[in-house]
C-alpha cells in the first residue's frame, strides 16, 4: 500500500501530519466528505516546505511510526523547517526503501518532544501539540495569537448564549424532538444564496416575556456547552487561511466592531436603547423593541455569529477571480461565492453530533432554528458589497423603510430591522476605515499585501498599486462615507454613528494627504518581505 502510494505521489510533493481532525460530509447535491481542523491548517503550509519525489512527514507522524517499530522509514531532515504560522518545525523524510536509508534508523526515545520542536515565532510563545488540551488555568500571555482571538470570541458568545437561556425563562425547556430531521435537511437546497429574504421576520415580546427573564449572569451554560463552543471557534479559526487581511484576525475585528454596534443600538421613536454594558453584551431593553433587535438575543447572537464565521476559507482574492477561474466553488456558487461557501462550511460543522450540546444552548424549536439560520444567511450575503443585484435591493429597500413617513407595525419594523443588520455588518467589515488613523493604516497596507500578492501570482490582471491611492478616496467618497451617514440617518445607533462618520471623513482627509506615499511603502515592504 506504502509502495502504490509513493507511486502515486511521486510528481507532487506530498506531506503526512497525524492529529485531531473534525470530518463531515457537507450536505446537499454538493455532498462532499472534508476535514478540518489545526492538522490539516499545517499539513497544508508543511506542503510548502517538502521537495518533488518526497514525502515528508511531521513530528507526531514520526513519533507513531516509531512506535510502531518503523523507524527504518523515516529520516530526519536537516535541521528545522520554517512552517507559516508555526514556526520552526523538526520534519522527516518517509523512504519505504529501508535498506539503502543512508542515514541511522530513529527510535522514539531520541526523538525531541512535541514541544521542543515546535515554537510560535510571532510572539515567542510555545504551540501546542496536535493532542494537547486547552491550559484555560495557565497563563493568557501564554497562548499563541490566534488561541487568544479564540478565547476572546468564545467570551463573547458565551455572554449572548446566557442571554438566550436567559430569555426562555424559568421553565426548563425541552428540545424539540422533531429538530434532528429539521437539522439534517434546512440548507439543504441548490445554494445559499437562494434562501436570501429581502425581510426576516423577528420574534416578537411583550411586557411580560421580558420580566420573566432571568438574569443573564447567572445562567450557566454548562461545561459540555463551553467546551464545544471552544472546539468548534477553534476549528473555525483553522479554516481561516493566514491571508494578509482576509483571517481569523480580521473575522475578530469585525466581530468587535458588531459587539460596539449592537450595544449602543437606540430606538429614537420610543427613546429605548440598552443598558451600558460593562464586560458582556447586555441586550436587556429598557422600553420598545427598536425593530425587535434589542428584545431577542437570539438575534444578537446570530449577527456576532455570522461576523466570526463570514470569511471561513476565504481564497485571499476577490469573487470576480474565483469565477474567471472557474474554480469548483465558482461552478457551484455562480456569485457571491466566497460568502456563499462560508456559510455552508460553518453551518456543515454546527450540525455535527460534536455540537449538540451547544445548538441547544442556541435554540430549541423550528421557529428559533429556521429564524437562526436565516439570520445567518442574510448577514453574511450582506458582506458582499459588490453584487450590483444585492446592492440595488438594499438601495430599493433602504428608500421604503427609512422615509419621512412612520409606520409602526410588525411587517415595517422587521424590514427596517433587516435593513440595520445589513448596514451594522457592512459597516463593521469595514470597520477600519472608521476607527483611529493608525487602524486604518495598519488594516489598509494588509489589504494591499494581499491583493499585490495576489497580482504577483498571476491572480488578478492589473497592478493594484498603480491605482491604490486613488481607489481609496473612491471607496471613501462612493461607499464608506455614503454607508456611515446611513448609519445615522436610520436612527438606531446612538453615538456610534457620528463617531463612525467622523473618523471615515477624517481617515479620507489624512489619506488624501499622506496615502501616495504609503503606496510606495507598502510597495518597498512586499519587496523587503517577498523579493521584487
Amino acid at each position: 500500500m506504502v509502495h502504490d502510494l509513493w507511486n502515486r505521489l511521486a510528481l507532487t510533493s506530498p506531506v503526512v501530519r497525524s492529529g485531531q481532525v473534525t470530518a463531515g460530509v457537507l450536505r446537499g447535491e454538493r455532498s462532499r466528505f472534508q476535514l478540518f481542523g489545526d492538522t490539516m491548517n499545517t499539513a497544508a503550509r508543511m506542503e510548502s516546505t517538502s521537495e518533488r519525489n518526497r514525502i515528508q512527514v511531521s513530528h507526531v507522524t514520526a513519533e507513531l511510526l516509531a512506535a510502531s517499530g518503523l523507524a527504518a522509514w523515516i529520516n530526519p531532515r536537516q535541521g528545522s523547517v520554517f512552517v507559516k504560522g508555526k514556526g520552526d518545525m523538526q520534519t522527516y523524510w518517509l523512504n519505504t526503501k529501508a535498506a539503502k536509508v543512508s542515514n541511522p534508523p530513529i527510535s522514539r526515545k531520541e526523538m525531541p518532544t512535541v514541544s521542543e520542536t515546535l515554537t510560535d515565532t510571532s510572539d515567542g510563545s510555545s504551540v501546542k501539540g496536535a493532542f494537547d488540551d486547552h491550559d484555560l488555568d495557565g497563563s493568557f500571555e501564554a497562548m499563541t495569537k490566534r488561541e487568544r482571538l479564540v478565547e476572546y470570541n468564545v467570551e463573547v458568545l458565551t455572554s449572548l448564549l446566557q442571554q438566550i437561556m436567559a430569555s426562555r425563562g424559568t421553565v426548563v425547556a425541552q428540545k424539540e424532538t422533531s429538530l434532528l430531521e429539521i437539522e439534517a435537511t434546512i440548507g439543504t437546497g441548490d445554494t445559499v444564496l437562494e434562501e436570501f429574504v429581502p425581510i426576516i421576520q423577528l420574534k416578537r415580546f411583550d411586557a411580560g416575556d421580558l420580566s420573566k427573564r432571568q438574569k443573564a449572569s447567572s445562567i450557566d451554560i454548562g461545561e459540555e456547552a463551553r467546551k464545544q463552543l471552544r472546539n468548534f471557534l477553534a476549528n473555525v479559526a483553522s479554516m481561516y487561511p493566514n491571508n494578509p487581511f482576509h483571517n481569523f484576525e480580521h473575522a475578530s475585528h469585525v466581530t468587535a466592531s458588531v459587539k460596539k454596534l449592537l450595544a449602543r443600538i437606540v430606538n429614537v421613536d420610543h427613546g429605548n436603547g440598552l443598558k451600558k454594558p460593562k464586560n458582556n453584551v447586555d441586550l436587556v431593553d429598557m422600553a420598545g423593541h427598536s425593530y425587535g433587535i434589542t428584545s431577542d438575543p437570539l438575534t444578537q447572537f446570530s449577527v456576532v455569529f455570522s461576523a466570526i464565521i463570514h470569511d471561513m476559507d476565504h481564497p485571499g482574492v476577490p469573487n470576480t477571480q474565483l469565477v474567471k477561474e472557474n474554480t469548483r466553488r465558482a461552478q457551484i456558487f455562480k456569485k457571491s461565492v466566497a460568502e456563499q461557501n462560508s456559510v455552508e462550511l460553518a453551518w456543515g460543522m454546527l450540525m455535527g453530533r460534536e455540537y449538540d450540546a451547544l445548538r441547544a444552548c442556541i435554540y430549541l424549536t423550528e421557529d428559533d432554528l429556521r429564524r437562526f439560520r436565516q439570520l445567518v444567511v442574510n448577514t453574511v450575503m450582506a458582506t458582499d458589497i459588490v453584487d450590483k443585484e444585492l446592492q440595488t435591493l438594499r438601495k430599493v429597500r433602504w428608500e421604503t423603510a427609512f422615509t419621512n413617513t412612520v409606520v409602526h407595525d410588525e411587517t415595517s419594523d422587521d424590514c427596517k430591522a433587516t435593513i440595520v443588520i445589513e448596514h451594522l455588518i457592512q459597516a463593521s467589515d469595514v470597520s477600519h476605515t472608521m476607527q483611529h488613523w493608525h487602524i486604518y493604516k495598519t488594516w489598509n497596507e494588509r489589504f494591499f499585501m494581499e491583493c499585490y500578492g495576489a497580482y504577483k501570482a498571476g491572480r488578478a490582471d492589473s497592478d493594484p498599486s498603480t491605482n491604490w491611492y486613488k481607489g481609496e478616496i473612491g471607496f471613501f467618497d462612493f461607499y464608506v462615507i455614503p454607508l456611515a451617514k446611513k448609519l445615522e440617518s436610520c436612527g438606531v445607533f446612538g453615538v456610534s454613528s457620528h463617531e463612525y462618520l467622523n473618523y471615515a471623513s477624517s481617515n479620507r482627509a489624512e489619506w488624501a494627504r499622506e496615502g501616495e506615499k504609503l503606496v510606495q511603502q507598502y510597495l518597498a515592504t512586499y519587496e523587503e518581505m517577498n523579493g521584487p
